[in-house]
């Protein structure tokens, strides 16, 4: 047996430290995007999951009470910073949201590890029950992040369940951006979201862009046909990172209403 959890936490931290280096070089982060916006209250969060003080912050409407309250789990390689101004546009349509670091991430210190980010995970969504009580709070998963959301589902009581650029496994997502299949037996058999799903116990939000080249909407709409009742929306002429390099009510405007609904 490959010793998968050390090869994870390799493959992993070095996967999103170069991922997180371009995004810097391509100005996608680093512009103070903690600083505020108009409409929205943004408040840096921290707190504790494995003994890691794991980086979050919150983000509410300032004029009156959310509608609506979300857990955002992001992507490979993504960190709080680059997701604030998704925050700031939920926020101003009324829904408010908490996006954290997972361990190793970030400013969250800790190593790459999927069992610990499960738990930053499970610790996260009941920082948010705390802040928004006694009003519901759902769970959102984005690329990576779809994996990780549906894993805990069963762990949370979360009012509903959105996975956005979706792959239907850890190890499909990694085939599906170049992996050769040979090396597969090296990557850990994790969030395997298309057996979780089959007993999804909240209603389901799938959306994924059309011009996805990373993930192929093809793995959305097969998650899809697992779950009764499921919405699917796929998006038109969007790629996989455009939601949050470019975040439009086009896109979250779905988001939004399926939380208020």
């Amino acid at each position: 047996m490959p010793p998968h959890r050390e090869i994870f936490s390799f493959a992993m931290t070095g996967i999103s430290r170069v991922l997180a280096l371009r995004e810097r070089i391509l100005g996608h982060v680093g512009k103070g995007h903690r600083g505020g916006a108009e409409g929205v209250i943004a408040l840096h969060q921290p707190f504790q999951s494995g003994g890691n003080l794991i980086d979050a912050v919150f983000v509410e409407p300032n004029d009156a009470p959310p509608a609506s309250a979300v857990l955002l789990c992001h992507g490979i390689g993504e960190v709080v910073d680059q997701w604030f101004p998704v925050q700031c546009l939920l926020a101003q349509h009324g829904t408010a949201s908490l996006l954290f670091d997972y361990s190793g991430y970030g400013r969250s210190p800790g190593t790459a590890n999927w069992t610990q980010w499960e738990d930053d995970a499970v610790a996260a969504f009941e920082l948010l029950q705390r802040l928004v009580s006694p009003m519901p709070v759902s769970i959102l998963g984005f690329s990576m992040g779809t994996g990780i959301a549906a894993a805990v589902i069963h762990r949370i009581a979360a009012h509903r369940l959105i996975l956005c650029a979706s792959c239907t496994s850890f190890r499909a997502g990694a085939l599906s951006i170049g992996l050769p299949a040979f090396l597969m037996p090296l990557v850990p058999p994790v969030w395997n979201t298309d057996l979780t799903l089959a007993y999804c116990p909240v209603h389901l939000l799938i959306v994924h862009g059309d011009k996805d080249s990373l993930f192929p909407v093809q793995m959305s709409r097969d998650l899809a046909a697992l779950v009764p009742g499921c919405t699917l929306v796929v998006v038109p002429n969007l790629g996989h990172s455009e939601p949050f390099h470019k975040p439009n009510i086009s896109y979250w405007g779905h988001i939004v209403r399926f939380l208020a609904d």
